[in-house]
């Protein structure tokens, strides 16, 4: 808990010198910016790695598809990183291009996982066959 609240005061300090630099300098702050995501994506990481080895865990237990697990963690990633770069591109100045990079970050999402989409298909068609 103490590494989350170093965190979330290394951000906020950031963000304050982000406001101060960027009255002398958008592309300063921006590089601030960027370096602030970095440290609190890497104490992210850091709390992410038990809960993928417990969804491991659950998948071993299962006896879930490797494939189907990796779809999991891709899809989750690429949301999260979708997120984070269109915050970056709102915050820097470019709202619709941080709306597009969400936008396409949910249809990757939906391709992905579209061989789940087809297993779960026939499972229910192979349960409505057995009625």
């Amino acid at each position: 808990m103490t590494a989350y609240l170093q965190t979330v005061a290394g951000a906020l300090v950031a963000v304050i010198l982000c406001c101060v630099v960027s009255r002398q300098g958008k592309d300063l702050s921006l590089l601030m910016a960027l370096a602030a995501c970095a440290m609190v994506l890497t104490a992210a990481f850091g709390y992410l790695e038990p809960v993928v080895a417990f969804i491991r865990t659950l998948k071993e237990t299962a006896r879930m598809d490797e494939g189907l697990f990796q779809t999991v963690l891709k899809a989750v990633g690429i949301g999260l990183i979708s997120q984070i770069a269109g915050l970056i591109c709102t915050d820097s100045g470019s709202a619709s291009v941080g709306k597009a990079v969400e936008l396409l970050g949910a249809a990757v999402i939906l391709w992905l996982s579209l061989p789940l989409m087809t297993a779960l298909l026939e499972l229910v068609q192979q349960m409505v066959g057995n009625l």
